[in-house]
């Protein structure tokens, strides 16, 4: 069954967890971090999506952002 769409409120943050399938490695080489820092950063400001925080291991990324 689908997970139901979650309420997200203008300035509130947000976690968002994103992990590699089966736990699998997200980023294989040092240009593949690079390139998705590069467009977080696009992205973010594109979009008018503040970053507070985020981690970033190979299996997997923690992001803390509002709008």
């Amino acid at each position: 069954m689908a997970r139901l769409p979650r309420f997200s409120l203008a300035g509130m943050p947000q976690h968002v967890i994103q992990r590699g399938n089966n736990r699998s490695v997200c980023f294989a080489a040092e240009q593949d971090f690079s390139a998705y820092a590069y467009w977080l950063k696009e992205y973010s400001v594109e979009h008018g999506i503040a970053v507070h925080a985020w981690v970033s291991r190979l299996t997997y990324v923690h992001l803390t952002t509002n709008t």
